[in-house]
């Protein structure tokens, strides 16, 4: 099986990664509604290229990760947060979300982070088994922070150091 290729996204991946986003959309892992149809920009002022990795397998792009800050305080600059992480389903169990954790634990490393932290719905089982093999651990638990989908889910804050 080939290893999931990652790099850093650029402008070229805006449409791509707006269809792989609105594919992937679930209650699942999101807490906000869907995507608007047909097309609504990836790429914000806020979160642009240089925050995202992606990963490619076969030259398609199939996933990303979104690397951030928990804050804008300075107090908080040496800790950075997933943001978003999806994998389009058909190369689901190929590795490629884990490639795409490594990288952004790797890419927080070298921006100088200490630590690297994470949310993650108390439903998604298999997200949370992930994080948890990468030695992310709970660090915290918010009961029924979300009603999604006529059901109070809890959000699971997970982190590790660096």
């Amino acid at each position: 099986m080939p290893e999931p290729h990652i790099r850093h996204a650029t402008f070229d991946d805006e449409e791509p990664l707006g269809r792989l986003d609105r594919a992937t959309w679930s209650y699942l892992h999101a807490v906000t509604p869907p995507p608007r149809q047909p097309y609504e920009p990836f790429f914000t002022e806020r979160t642009g290229p240089r925050d995202h990795l992606v990963a490619e397998l076969d030259g398609l792009l199939v996933g990303y990760v979104r690397l951030g800050f928990p804050t804008l305080l300075a107090s908080n600059a040496h800790v950075r947060q997933i943001r978003g992480l999806a994998v389009a389903a058909e190369a689901r169990g190929k590795g490629v979300g884990r490639a795409l954790l490594r990288a952004a634990v790797e890419e927080a490393r070298h921006q100088g982070a200490r630590r690297i932290s994470l949310r993650v719905l108390g439903h998604n089982t298999a997200a949370r088994a992930l994080y948890a093999s990468e030695g992310f651990v709970v660090e915290g638990v918010q009961p029924e922070e979300f009603f999604l989908d006529g059901e109070y889910v809890d959000d699971v804050l997970m982190g590790r150091p660096l």
